[in-house]
């Protein structure tokens, strides 16, 4: 079975600005996926999504040219030597580019869910697991900086909902972001898991005058205090308290994660799927965590696609961590994309994966079809 067509499908929605939240990458305005189509020979059909990379029309131009160039022809059940291909041609002779690892993420999910769909076997049996449950955190574009009694009443509606571990954005000054977790904390109790997230919005100076709060306060990680490619602000920074670090989701590649894992300095690894390198690599980081004693928490992208393909994967390693739920208030790449949602909360705060051949949904092509790409920036 050959692969006849790879197709990107950059894709995008407007956010009213009553539903806008604030954090430390700026303003949402819009959301943006690129989703991955890849048809074989035989009229079989897989999807990915790609991280958008904030250009999303670039990553799409660059599967539709580059990546097809590459790959059209190969046998679509060879995931690694495709992986292998695009990595030797791509990444490897021009240094790691960002745009190139987002790219082969997507067509690597987009072949995964293609060989998952041939077995008639859900991804994470395929890779070797069992449908278990997942600890979940109420994460994505959420929590952010609005006043802490508004901050407060969001966290009391995801904790109502069942979960039992909620991701503060924080990255704003030390004073306010103390507040604000400070509030969550008191108005939540100890039973309560929190994490905080800076968007790399943090120096050195800022770590050292939150962490003495963060670590008072039980705050289970600090993710991304600072830029993925700082390595050396990471190693002061595990020095300044018992809080820890949390990193990952802009790391690309097993190549970038041995040295972030050499380093000892962070101890929430969180490669994401549609950045890293997609299902293959990513399961290669998951041991190379596990050989540390570390668990993978991987960051979800905008669609269905990746989160249900994040649950599969995470039943499927033997260091699953927290998968990252997403409680955006308005996302219908989540919420209308595929015939169901990608993934319900239980009473005990956890998710688990679809059954039903590869991801175990359908997707709505013509929901597809009516979001087209929307140019400029997602978040102002």
């Amino acid at each position: 079975m050959k692969i006849a067509d790879i197709r990107a499908v950059p894709i995008s929605f407007p956010v009213p600005p009553e539903k806008s939240v604030r954090l430390g990458i700026g303003r949402s305005v819009k959301r943006d996926a690129v989703l991955v189509r890849v048809e074989t020979d035989q009229g079989h059909v897989g999807w990915g999504e790609a991280h958008h990379g904030r250009c999303p029309g670039a990553i799409a131009r660059l599967i539709d040219t580059t990546l097809r160039e590459l790959v059209v022809g190969m046998d679509a059940l060879d995931v690694a030597g495709v992986w292998q291909r695009v990595y030797r041609m791509q990444l490897a002779s021009h240094g790691m580019g960002a745009a190139a690892a987002l790219a082969l993420s997507g067509l690597d999910l987009a072949l995964w869910d293609l060989r998952a769909q041939e077995t008639g076997w859900p991804l994470y049996r395929l890779l070797g697991g069992s449908a278990k449950p997942i600890k979940a955190y109420a994460g994505g574009i959420a929590l952010g900086w609005q006043e802490p009694a508004a901050l407060v009443e969001e966290a009391h509606g995801l904790v109502a909902q069942g979960y039992r571990a909620l991701k503060l954005r924080v990255g704003d000054t030390a004073r306010r972001d103390v507040a604000r977790v400070r509030a969550v904390r008191e108005a939540l109790g100890d039973e309560i898991e929190l994490l905080v997230d800076a968007n790399t919005g943090y120096t050195l100076d800022d770590v050292r005058r939150v962490m003495p709060a963060y670590d008072e306060l039980d705050i289970g990680w600090l993710e991304e205090p600072f830029p993925a490619w700082d390595r050396e602000a990471y190693l002061c920074a595990a020095a300044l308290g018992r809080t820890p670090l949390a990193a990952g989701e802009n790391h690309y590649t097993r190549y970038e994660f041995g040295p972030l894992l050499q380093d000892g300095a962070v101890r929430f690894v969180q490669p994401d799927l549609s950045k890293t390198g997609g299902v293959t690599e990513a399961m290669r980081i998951a041991a190379m965590a596990s050989a540390r004693k570390l668990t993978v928490n991987p960051h979800t992208s905008a669609t269905a696609i990746n989160m249900a393909t994040s649950i599969h994967f995470l039943c499927a390693v033997d260091n699953p961590g927290y998968f990252e739920g997403d409680v955006t208030g308005l996302n219908p790449f989540r919420d209308e994309m595929a015939d169901q949602l990608p993934y319900e909360l239980d009473a005990q705060g956890c998710v688990a994966p679809r059954e039903g051949a590869g991801l175990g949904l359908k997707l709505d092509l013509d929901f597809i079809k009516a979001h087209p790409l929307i140019e400029g920036p997602c978040y102002v």
